[in-house]
């Protein structure tokens, strides 16, 4: 008795099962990597937010006219962990007055002898040309001598007749330091 083969599918003897099982796998290692390749820039963004970087939006007018009211501004957070922060530079901190993120520019640092005598600032007894400032709006404006405690910065708003800043509750710790602004804008 002769036994006949019966070979379906195509070709070669190929078992159709085992041809399918290939494909599906095949597939299913496509969605772990396409997956992996969505979810990388998604945690790569995720951790410069959490370590690097943060976008915020400015509600108050304490910066103008260098950062408008209603500005998205960055922040750069690496610079508060070094703890090391320069006079000039405007920081975002936590505000001793309500607790809210508060912007300002760093007037003095530790040390430092601080005085706003008709409305011009003076560090350690010199004169501090401020260009971004509107002294008209802020004339007859006197202030200290005060100086600023180790560990700590003085912080001033741009627009000095409405700003609630280190004149008001004195100067911020450095542990409240959150970063310094990497933009501005209107």
């Amino acid at each position: 008795m002769t036994t006949q083969r019966t070979t379906t599918g195509g070709g070669g003897g190929e078992n159709p099962r085992r041809r399918t099982s290939s494909r599906q796998q095949g597939a299913g290692r496509r969605v772990p990597r396409r997956l992996a390749l969505a979810l990388v820039p998604a945690l790569a963004l995720l951790g410069a937010r959490a370590w690097l970087v943060e976008p915020f939006t400015v509600s108050s007018d304490s910066m103008e006219p260098t950062i408008a009211q209603g500005s998205v501004v960055l922040m750069y957070k690496p610079a508060a962990a070094s703890g090391t922060v320069g006079r000039g530079v405007v920081v975002a901190f936590t505000s001793p007055e309500d607790g809210h993120v508060a912007i300002k520019r760093v007037i003095a640092v530790a040390g430092q002898d601080v005085a706003i005598r008709d409305a011009e600032l003076y560090v350690d007894g010199l004169h501090v040309d401020e260009p971004f400032i509107d002294h008209s709006r802020i004339d007859a404006t006197y202030f200290g001598p005060v100086t600023v405690p180790a560990g700590s910065i003085f912080v001033l708003g741009d627009n000095r007749g409405v700003s609630i800043d280190s004149r008001d509750y004195g100067a911020v710790p450095l542990t409240a330091v959150q970063g310094t602004l990497l933009t501005g804008g209107k």
